[in-house]
């Protein structure tokens, strides 16, 4: 019998066409229980400050950068969303007169318009972004060649092969309204998976590619990114695939509360630690990975409790 219709989006899959019970049980999850979700290979971890919260993400730049050689290099997958540790890496690399050369840094995504992707100069380019928070303000000196900045393209063979003969110690993400990190969002529901979506097996076989955005993302990118103008947001995106994901030595998903809501960061965190991957839960493939973290800001946790606004 095939799962129920989505609510937000009837052609699509996501969350909404889980079993009623799992919505229930992690809508009743407390942070303290959320804490506790913690197991081998999966780790929750709170903070209570922005402050150390945005630190401790560009920590993990400063961390990988420093464990690369030019014999044995080193680099970093992250995300535009959140940004604001973009400016700190800088700040920290210049400080310290880290030598970064040798390091390696991977966009997660980027914009695809027109049948390529974004150019730099579009407002809204992930590429210009990284750039001007962060890879712009590191003195000359200290910053790896512009070959080491891998950013996705529309032709994606090159951004593919550049995660050959580079160790990615940890792949960052935020985490969208839709469950997914980069895009990676969930499937159209059609074909033949228009009954149910495609097996965790076979969803971890894609790689870089052009995708189709799920409605709910576009309206978010509008909200965070476009001030609400949904028409400035291109219905389609170049992301990362699961196939480098599984390349990242650890996934590090930071969650602000400013990206997804209390709901959402509380059914991804429950999906991972019991193990139950489902595609229209993207984030829950994740329960696969060897070594997962989640970092929370405490205070952007909130509750599931009804309120009226």
């Amino acid at each position: 019998m095939p799962r129920k219709l989505s609510s937000i989006a009837p052609d699509w899959w996501d969350y909404t066409t889980l079993d009623t019970d799992i919505i229930k049980e992690v809508a009743r999850l407390t942070p303290e229980k959320m804490l506790k979700l913690s197991r081998p290979g999966f780790k929750v971890v709170f903070y209570e400050t922005l402050e150390d919260f945005y630190l401790a993400e560009a920590l993990e730049y400063i961390s990988a950068w420093k464990q690369s050689t030019a014999d044995n290099p080193v680099g970093i997958c992250g995300p535009i969303g959140p940004t604001e540790q973009l400016p700190l890496v800088a700040r920290i690399v210049n400080d310290l007169g880290l030598n970064i050369k040798s390091g390696h840094f991977w966009g997660m995504d980027e914009w695809y318009i027109d049948g390529k992707e974004a150019p730099a100069t579009h407002p809204l380019s992930f590429e210009k972004a990284d750039k001007e928070l962060c890879f712009n303000r590191i003195r000359k000196e200290l910053l790896m060649p512009k070959e080491n900045l891998h950013f996705p393209k529309a032709d994606t063979k090159g951004y593919r092969q550049s995660w050959e003969g580079v160790r990615c110690a940890v792949m960052q993400g935020g985490q969208g309204d839709i469950k997914h990190w980069a895009f990676n969002d969930p499937p159209k529901r059609e074909g033949k998976w228009k009954n149910s979506p495609p097996p965790p097996e076979e969803y971890r076989k894609l790689a870089t590619r052009v995708v189709d955005l799920h409605p709910i993302t576009i309206a978010q990118n509008a909200r965070t990114s476009g001030g609400g103008n949904v028409t400035l947001v291109p219905t389609k995106a170049i992301s990362v695939g699961p196939v480098e994901t599984w390349k990242a030595e650890k996934v590090s998903i930071w969650h602000a509360g400013m990206h997804d809501n209390p709901f959402g960061q509380r059914l991804t965190t429950f999906m991972i630690a019991k193990k139950l991957a489902d595609s229209s839960v993207p984030m829950s493939l994740l329960a696969d990975h060897p070594n997962v973290q989640f970092n929370f800001y405490r205070k952007g946790i909130g509750s599931c409790d009804v309120e009226m606004h």
